[in-house]
């Protein structure tokens, strides 16, 4: 005959005939009745399940350990590819609420700031547009654009961004910086095409002047269609919950693996009720692939030669 014994989702099959009680966990002048053996059984079988909640509790702390750890070595790796990028106008008279620096013993009010990344080893800077049209469009030679970054091995740098070309209808631009005697570290480029709602996604910038900022998310939406900064459409752009601020702009979205997938571009925020929610977007990295070369070579997109 078998007894089975059972302990929340655990269950055991006990041979009664075969259980032999030891010495030590049943006195010698009681009679092994079958209430007896049942008990001894299941107090046995109790004791060697005990070690395995501290067990499943070791096994969710290391995964969870490693994940952290991912995402640190993840930010680490990458974040030298990110810029912080301050666009500034050379002013005589600066009022007492501006924000003014010296730039070659001139001062500048600081009008902005913005994110951007390494594109290549030549020093080629990627942004938005929008993080750099006053300077794209000034005609009084007052703009002026200052890129700080780190090199290889963590030096900080400060150098003037040039501006190579812009693409208002895709809100891309690409900045040039000198990097004569340093040497910088590109981003990883991937891809948006394989891209599923629910991925990890990671977002990196300036927000609000706070240099290498983390922030994390997952991709919440894909195909979206967002206003440019010349009143069109940019189309395919990623939808994500990683908080993208004031200062975030033209950073770079990151997939689990490093790999730039978009262009921080925007936040929509809407009011109703007392309460505001924003909705973040990154312009697809497969779009930028397509656009930067032709800023680097043509000073304009494809599109606008033709």
């Amino acid at each position: 005959m078998e007894v089975v014994a059972a302990c929340g989702q655990y269950s055991i099959s006990i041979p009664v005939a075969s259980y032999k009680p030891s010495s030590s966990s049943l006195p010698c002048h009681l009679p092994a009745t079958r209430r007896t053996l049942i008990f001894t059984a299941v107090a046995s079988y109790l004791q060697q399940l005990t070690p395995i909640p501290s067990a499943i509790a070791q096994q969710q702390f290391d995964e969870t350990q490693q994940e952290e750890d991912r995402v640190v070595r993840l930010f680490e790796e990458t974040s030298p590819s990110v810029v912080f990028i301050k666009d500034l106008e050379i002013i005589n008279n600066p009022k007492t609420s501006d924000e003014v620096v010296t730039v070659d013993n001139e001062k500048a009010k600081v009008e902005g700031t913005g994110s951007g990344f390494i594109w290549d080893k030549f020093g080629h800077i990627v942004t938005n547009y929008h993080v750099v049209e006053k300077l794209a469009t000034d005609q009084l030679g007052k703009q002026i654009c200052k890129v700080f970054l780190v090199d290889k091995y963590g030096n900080s740098l400060s150098r003037d961004g040039k501006i190579v070309g812009v693409d208002p209808s895709s809100d891309l631009a690409v900045l040039k910086v000198d990097i004569e005697g340093i040497e910088v570290k590109p981003v990883d480029i991937g891809s948006a095409r394989k891209l599923n709602v629910g991925q990890n996604c990671y977002a990196i910038g300036n927000p609000y002047g706070y240099e290498n900022t983390l922030t994390t998310g997952v991709v919440s939406g894909l195909g979206r269609e967002i206003l440019s900064p010349n009143g069109g459409a940019i189309r395919g752009a990623i939808q994500t919950d990683a908080a993208i601020n004031s200062g975030n702009s033209g950073g770079p979205l990151l997939d689990s693996h490093g790999h730039v997938i978009g262009v921080n571009t925007a936040t929509f925020t809407r009011k109703g009720s007392g309460m505001s929610s924003g909705v973040n977007f990154a312009i697809p990295i497969d779009t930028v692939v397509k656009t930067v070369p032709y800023l680097i070579v043509y000073g304009t997109a494809y599109r606008d030669r033709f």
